[in-house]
């Protein structure tokens, strides 16, 4: 099976660094096949015949144990992340004009009425909710408007990684 771990949290601000390199040697060590990485924010490409559930706890152990705190992980299936890639609209990039994220959901509030209760201003924003992710689209102009920055504080945030649109295609396109 083909999957794509998406690691929460790491080498932001200087915070939680976690080397490719190391990360990739890891997974390598927990019998996973054909491993690869796509920069430095936690993008792991792999194969294994293991069962998810058993492979996440393994993965999370391992990541503890080398790093000495918790990093919180997805692990998505080749056909998980195609399926959110595809659902969005080609027309949503990352440009001068607007800005395209994909907020890849944690089991605990993968609903469509998590997009409901962002503290966003929707009249301002495209929001769409696939299962797995809720994806946005935004007019730069209107950023600021959208109040978009305002998710990070939000309690929910804990439970979600976010990935711009170009990542998120890249992830989907090169497994």
């Amino acid at each position: 099976m083909k999957y794509t771990a998406l690691l929460r949290g790491i080498n932001v601000g200087g915070k939680n660094k976690v080397e490719m390199k190391r990360l990739k040697d890891i997974f390598a060590s927990l019998d996973c096949s054909n491993v690869s990485t796509y920069i430095n924010s936690g993008n792991v490409f792999f194969e294994s015949d293991q069962i998810r559930d058993r492979l996440h706890e393994k993965i999370m152990g391992s990541l503890s144990n080398e790093y000495g705190f918790q990093i919180p992980l997805l692990i998505k299936t080749h056909q998980e992340i195609r399926r959110i890639a595809d659902a969005i609209p080609l027309n949503w990039k990352n440009d001068s004009e607007q800005k395209t994220d994909v907020a890849f959901l944690f089991r605990e509030i993968d609903f469509e009425e998590t997009a409901d209760s962002l503290p966003i201003k929707k009249e301002f924003i495209d929001l769409k909710y696939v299962e797995g992710a809720i994806i946005w689209n935004v007019k730069r102009e209107l950023l600021n408007k959208s109040q978009l920055t305002k998710i990070i504080g939000h309690p929910l945030y804990q439970s979600m990684t976010v990935r711009n649109v170009n990542t998120a295609r890249f992830l989907a396109d090169n497994m």
